[in-house]
């Protein structure tokens, strides 16, 4: 990506105040990010607000920043020959599952191998549960997930403690297929930091085998309101999402709302009568 593309995206993305929705209203009526930025002000203000025009108008104060540190990132190298790339909007590579949405992200930074993309996943299944799952959960989400794997299902999942890494690490022990992604981990947090520390290895192993994605700038820090956005990219990837000893209130059930919002049937697991609820989301 050039830096004078790569310089419109990011611009369009840390504008105050503009959100996914906004932008796509700008990119529908002017074009590409550069032609959103060369538009008067009277222009701006019959698709978004004044707040919103004024902030158009202005290049934010960290942009020269984060152009520097995103090419230095993609132009960097990773251990096992994984690859760092970002995908936009318009790029033919974009996932047609998450044009679907609501609010897709304009931008997708990518880490992992090389001849794989989010095209595969036409057939994959989202995985998510909870953070503290007991035992038997954690045994029940790591043979589902590599009876999916072993099933040629890719697993889409958050690289979460409990369910989430017990997912990857069951895809992972499944997949020998260097054709298509073992295990795909959507994170709420920049590629150039890993959360929580302790999947640092689960990450390096996902990354060669699998993809890494995130639609936070380099250097976002995990904040607890990325996390249940990430989800609607979780349960937009996928066919069908499975929970996992999900707390009644938490971000994997949000998940599988998200999921049936998204056009997923939704089916309930038996359960017993407890604080836990699982719930599926499937095809």
């Amino acid at each position: 990506m050039e830096r004078e593309e790569l310089a419109g995206w990011l611009r369009l993305t840390l504008t105050p105040g503009i959100g996914n929705g906004a932008a796509r209203k700008l990119l529908a009526a002017f074009g590409l990010p550069p032609d959103v930025f060369v538009q008067s002000l009277a222009a701006l203000q019959q698709l978004v607000t004044d707040a919103q025009a004024q902030a158009l108008l202005r290049a934010p104060a960290e942009l020269a920043a984060q152009i520097d540190q995103t090419l230095e990132w993609l132009q960097g190298t990773e251990a096992q020959g994984a690859t760092r790339r970002i995908l936009t909007l318009v790029d033919p590579g974009y996932p047609a599952s998450l044009l679907e949405m609501a609010d897709p992200p304009l931008m997708l930074y990518l880490l992992g191998a090389p001849a794989l993309n989010l095209t595969q996943l036409e057939n994959s299944i989202a995985m998510v549960g909870s953070r503290n799952p007991t035992p038997q959960g954690t045994l029940n989400a790591r043979a589902f997930a590599r009876a999916f794997g072993e099933a040629g299902i890719p697993v889409v999942s958050g690289l979460a403690l409990g369910v989430d890494g017990a997912a990857h690490e069951g895809a992972l022990d499944a997949s020998d297929d260097p054709g298509r992604p073992a295990t795909v981990a959507v994170v709420g947090t920049g590629l150039d930091r890993v959360y929580p520390a302790r999947h640092r290895e689960l990450a390096h192993r996902i990354a060669a085998r699998g993809l890494i994605v995130s639609e936070f700038p380099l250097g976002t820090p995990p904040l607890n309101q990325n996390f249940p956005k990430r989800n609607r990219i979780i349960a937009g990837l996928a066919r069908g999402t499975l929970v996992v000893e999900a707390a009644l209130q938490s971000g994997s059930l949000i998940t599988a709302r998200l999921a049936t919002e998204q056009g997923r049937r939704c089916s309930p697991f038996p359960a017993r009568s407890t604080r836990r609820s699982r719930a599926a989301a499937m095809p």
